[in-house]
This record gives C-alpha cells, sequence and structure tokens, in this order.
C-alpha cells in the first residue's frame, strides 16, 4: 500500500498542522483508512432525531445505510481529497466497503471479546475488531471467508453460522466504522484497531474455531 511511519504520523498530525483548514474526526479517520491501510469509504446516512438524513420518510434502516447519491472515496485517497469530500456532506457517517480487501465475522459482543483474548492469548493473528452499539462484534478477516463461512464451519464440526449467531459480511456489505454513530444509537468503536501489524487480515481459518466455541457458549 506504499504507507510508512512518516506518513502516519503525517496523517495523524495535520490537524495540527493545518488549524486554519477544515478539518474533522471523520476526514482524519478516513484518510487513515483510506491512506494506510487501502480500504475503500462511503458516505452514509445518520440518524437525526429519529429520522434519517437520506430524507426517505419510510427509510427501512434509518441511519444505517450509505448515501447511494454519494461517490464513494478510493483507497489511496489523501487527507485533501478526503476534507474536499466531506465539505459536500457534512455530517455523513463513515462507511467501509467490505469485500475487496477484507471480509467480516460477526459475532455477539460478549463472545467476541471472550474469544478475542482467547486469540491474543494463544498468540494467533488477529486483524481489525469493531464494536456496534447494537452489541455486535466484527472481526475483519481476508476476502472470500463470507462465501466460505459455512464450508469451513463445516470442516470445524460446527453447525452453520445461524445456529451460532454467527454470520459472514462480504462483498455489497457496508460497515458503519468509528467514530462514526450507527442507526442513532451510539458511535461504533475499536476493541482492536488497526495497526502496522494487523494491516493484513488474517485468513477465517485461524479465528473461526475460537470464536465459533465463544458463540456456541454464549448462547448455551
Amino acid at each position: 500500500m506504499g504507507f510508512t511511519i512518516g506518513g502516519i504520523r503525517e496523517i495523524r498530525s495535520g490537524t495540527r498542522r493545518r488549524g486554519r483548514s477544515y478539518r474533522s474526526s471523520e476526514c482524519t479517520a478516513v484518510a487513515e483508512y483510506t491512506g494506510l491501510w487501502g480500504w475503500d469509504v462511503v458516505r452514509g446516512a445518520r440518524a437525526v432525531g429519529g429520522a434519517c438524513s437520506c430524507g426517505r420518510t419510510n427509510c427501512p434502516a434509518p441511519g444505517a445505510h450509505l448515501l447511494e447519491f454519494a461517490p464513494g472515496i478510493p483507497a489511496g485517497a489523501t487527507l485533501d481529497e478526503v476534507t474536499r469530500a466531506w465539505r459536500e456532506l457534512p455530517g455523513a457517517a463513515v462507511m467501509l466497503a467490505v469485500g475487496r480487501v477484507f471480509d467480516v465475522i460477526e459475532v455477539a459482543e460478549p463472545a467476541g471479546r471472550r474469544a478475542l483474548v482467547r486469540l491474543e492469548r494463544m498468540g494467533l493473528p488477529v486483524g481489525p475488531v469493531t464494536a456496534t452499539p447494537d452489541g455486535r462484534a466484527q472481526f475483519f478477516v481476508a476476502p472470500g471467508a463470507a462465501a466460505e463461512l459455512p464450508a469451513l464451519l463445516y470442516r470445524l464440526g460446527w453447525d452453520d453460522p445461524g445456529s451460532l449467531d454467527l454470520r459472514g459480511l462480504g462483498p455489497g456489505t457496508f460497515l458503519t466504522a468509528p467514530p462514526s454513530d450507527r442507526g442513532g444509537c451510539g458511535p461504533v468503536r475499536w476493541l482492536r484497531p488497526p495497526a502496522l501489524d494487523t494491516a493484513k487480515p488474517p485468513q477465517a481459518r485461524l479465528l473461526l474455531g475460537t470464536l465459533a466455541y465463544a458463540a456456541h457458549r454464549s448462547r448455551a
């Protein structure tokens, strides 16, 4: 992806060095996502007073979907490019496009927290992990995991993902990302933020046994 330690410092200090320019926590976060980790970002709706900022009175997912009329912000976009895009739609939510650089395995947050502790204790590679305000933990894994999930679980001796309250998210899915609010319920948080040693998400098979066991124990 071509990022460097210096590049990280440059992005994270952009607000301080360019104090007179328009900068927000969303812009800084998006510039890290696109510039450091190579993730595609889209702008999403926000819930305001129970209504969705998309303007539809019958919106089925208020504050929890992308704005289809807003062009995506591709991997590699700079802080200046991100800032110009956010000026067009101030207050938009930050959303990540799933399926190109990473897929996601999602479980209940309590199970995800237990699994994360166990995985780190065993020294297994773990990528970024988010926690949503509706109580879900989302583990970033290598692309292709969502399509392979039922077969992977079967080989590990587990039932289908639905019976474990465990599901894979792949192409066509968009995640609300920190620091944005989701559905008016509160912000999405990092349980394990992206870092240089987690820039490349791990293969799902390395995590899945532990995630499935934690999910099973939670349901039991």
